[in-house]
């Protein structure tokens, strides 16, 4: 019989990302979310009445800071272990969260392969179980949640120009076109529409023709308002 899945509470104040964490926490085998909350009240809320093993934490929520939930939880006897989806990199804040259970933190913006990545090891970790032999064996559970290698980007794709056309599709809730934003950040259109794309491949945006122009349409390029199935 195989074992129950891990509960995941998303954490997230945007609805947009608590919506794509949650879809790709519950693309990974083993996983399942059982809530998703936009602020510290409302993680209350579900952890005291929802059976939680895992959190995945935004740090900046609108009642407050993630941390200061954690400590409060921690306080009240909640176990769960968190992982931090954030954008903060304040290396202070991660000594902080690690006091406090933090298990592992994924900056945005990032790809599903990233958390996968994060949520495997951390199943690996929780599936160790037993006595350890020796100094190796625990040094081996303790590696499982250690991620050395960052997911890679497709070939020439670097994570500074993936968040800086992330912020721009996401400052234009009109959308934009490959050229458009290509423009805004002194790129060319090509390497532009290889990042949208590569957005589009991830769940993080939707594209569409845009008529009314001679010729042939154009591609217009959102950020994803909402879950996306298949992803």
């Amino acid at each position: 019989m195989s074992a129950a899945p891990l509960r995941v509470l998303v954490v997230e104040d945007d609805p947009v990302a608590a919506d794509a964490h949650a879809l790709y926490a519950g693309r990974v085998e083993g996983f399942a979310v059982v809530g998703i909350a936009h602020s510290r009240a409302a993680a209350v809320r579900v952890l005291d009445r929802t059976r939680v093993d895992l959190i995945l934490l935004d740090l900046y929520l609108p009642d407050g800071h993630g941390l200061q939930l954690l400590r409060a939880l921690r306080a009240a006897g909640h176990a769960a272990d968190v992982i931090a989806v954030t954008s903060a990199r304040d290396l202070a804040v991660v000594r902080e969260g690690v006091s406090l259970g933090v298990v592992q933190y994924v900056l945005k913006p990032f790809a599903f392969a990233t958390l996968r990545d994060r949520l495997v090891r951390y199943a690996e970790f929780r599936a160790a179980a037993g006595e350890a032999s020796g100094q190796d064996e625990v040094d081996r559970a303790l590696a499982a949640l250690r991620a050395p290698h960052p997911a890679a980007l497709p070939k020439g794709l670097s994570a500074p120009t993936l968040e800086a056309v992330t912020r721009t599709l996401r400052a234009a809730p009109e959308g934009v076109t490959a050229a458009e934003a290509g423009t805004a950040l002194g790129i060319s259109r090509i390497t532009a529409r290889r990042y949208l794309e590569h957005l589009v491949a991830e769940g993080r945006a939707v594209r569409a023709p845009r008529y009314g122009q001679i010729g042939r349409p154009e591609l217009q390029y959102r950020w994803r308002e909402g879950p996306v199935r298949g992803h």
